[in-house]
């Protein structure tokens, strides 16, 4: 961050942090508000009978393409990040992303079959693009490398985050389901309103950080990006007519692109800035640190990223849904990560304050979380090794569950943010952002192909098999921690 704009390290207006954070804290807790409200009744929406409303998938093929959407939401990242750094600007990016998904909610509150739901996937994945990788950078803009408030900042960034996600089962999960999904869809689109009017009123919080682009087209690029934009747009355009022409446009040969997508793309990214003559050798040595703690990332967000396929379907298909005598709707399930994350968010944000040098190196947090992260789903084997998989699961497994995961996310995910933004190369900052998101794009991408061996019969090798694996990670991340401190050029 450049000293033109630094946000005054006085500046602790909001609890005890700048008051620009007040600002990003409500725009991104209406946007999840939105996102997970979509996502707390997709999948039913997939799989539920056309006489209900739905669009009658079967339930593998529903699972795996909110795995899909889920990947191609973040991928579009890579995208938003080069337009912030490169055109826009991280504020003028974030703005112009929740605009677009705001119409990518509104498109679905009409009845319009398939073509409405992949009109309005595009519009939120091509906003969410633009939107979420900037807004995590514009936090990071807050503060100097040095202050000791950034990771605890970040921990009540994340809890914003949560925020929004808690409130969007119980009131657009609850219309979709109880009244209509398309209700339920406008819902969301009404929270991500509410998100950019709180945005635009207080950007005047954020003093310049985000105003310009951090290393803008030269005039003699633009002609050659636009060209190649062009040229990307025909050859695509020309692949998917002859796939239709062929008969080998179909759902799953999607499925199976954008999963390969979804892992060679962070690959290809990662090669491409540790090349860029804009990376200095310190720079360098970091990215090389950082490609474990991205390997990390992308085996915990195997196991989260599943709440909103196999988690919801399981909560759907398998769960008692009478609570203290209450029957209440599948999709509020989905609210127990947010509220275990409310819980224990301060609880992290405190703790890592009060530890303050003698906390755990990050290398150490991640595999502290990639042990919780994978005990979460060992867990869920429960039920069906106990009892079957016949007879309905007690609630009390899945709050089991996501708590376990929670506790595994708060030792990661905004650590993982923070860590980013420290490790990256002035250069790529924003696009660096991007690449932290590719780690649950290329998580979602390997998940459109396990969640199709989830069925009552795989029920609990699947649990028990996958969460494992993730537990071993954590065991090797554990390992590598010296090595990975040894290449983080003084950043800790």
């Amino acid at each position: 961050m450049s000293e033109q704009t630094k946000v005054s390290p006085n500046d602790r207006g909001f609890f005890g942090h700048p008051r620009g954070l007040a600002t990003l804290f409500f725009l991104e807790m209406w946007e999840r508000f939105s996102y997970y409200g979509m996502s707390a009744i997709l999948l039913y929406y997939l799989y539920d009978r056309t006489s209900d409303g739905g669009l009658g998938m079967d339930k593998p093929t529903s699972s795996a393409l909110v795995s899909i959407y889920g990947a191609l939401v973040f991928m579009s990242g890579i995208v938003g990040g080069w337009l912030a750094d490169r055109v826009l600007g991280m504020r003028r990016a974030v703005l112009l992303g929740g605009l677009l998904i705001m119409c990518g909610h509104l498109v679905l509150t009409v009845p319009g079959g398939l073509p409405a739901l992949l009109v309005s996937m595009f519009l939120i994945v091509v906003g969410t693009g633009l939107l979420k990788p900037n807004v995590s950078s514009l936090v990071g803009e807050l503060y100097s490398p040095t202050d000791n408030r950034r990771d605890a900042g970040f921990s009540l960034f994340y809890m914003g985050i949560n925020l929004g996600a808690f409130l969007a089962p119980y009131l657009v999960g609850t219309l979709g389901q109880q009244i209509g999904y398309h209700l339920g869809f406008g819902l969301a689109a009404v929270g991500m309103a509410v998100g950019l009017v709180a945005y635009v009123r207080g950007r005047g919080r954020l003093g310049q950080a985000g105003d310009v682009p951090t290393n803008p087209l030269r005039a003699g690029e633009r002609r050659q990006v636009g060209m190649r934009a062009a040229a990307g747009a025909a050859v695509s355009a020309v692949a998917i007519v002859a796939l239709g022409a062929t008969g080998s446009l179909t759902v799953q040969a999607l499925i199976n692109a954008v999963s390969v997508l979804a892992v060679l793309l962070p690959a290809a990214y990662l090669i491409m800035m540790l090349r860029s003559p804009h990376t200095d050798a310190v720079e360098r040595s970091r990215l090389i640190a950082y490609i474990p703690l991205f390997l990390g990332a992308v085996c915990y967000w195997v196991v989260n990223e599943q709440s909103g396929s196999v988690l919801a379907q399981f909560a759907d298909t398998r769960t008692d849904l009478e609570i203290f005598g209450f029957a209440v709707p599948s999709s509020w399930f989905q609210s127990l990560n947010p509220i275990a994350t409310l819980v224990l968010a301060p609880t992290f944000a405190w703790l890592w304050i009060r530890l303050g040098d003698r906390q755990p190196a990050t290398p150490r947090k991640f595999a502290i979380g990639l042990l919780l992260g994978g005990a979460s789903f060992v867990l869920m084997a429960g039920p069906g090794l106990l009892h079957g998989v016949d007879a309905p699961a007690s609630p009390w497994w899945l709050v089991g569950s996501y708590f376990v995961v929670i506790c595994g996310s708060m030792c990661l995910s905004p650590v993982g943010l923070s860590a980013t933004t420290k490790l990256a190369p002035r250069a790529f900052l924003a696009q660096m952002m991007s690449l932290w998101f590719l780690a649950s794009a290329a998580a979602e991408g390997i998940n459109a192909q396990l969640v199709q061996f989830y069925r009552a019969e795989t029920e609990v090798g699947y649990f028990a098999g996958v969460g494992a694996a993730v537990m071993a990670a954590g065991v090797v991340m554990h390992l590598m921690t010296p090595w990975v401190q040894r290449r983080m050029g003084g950043v800790r």
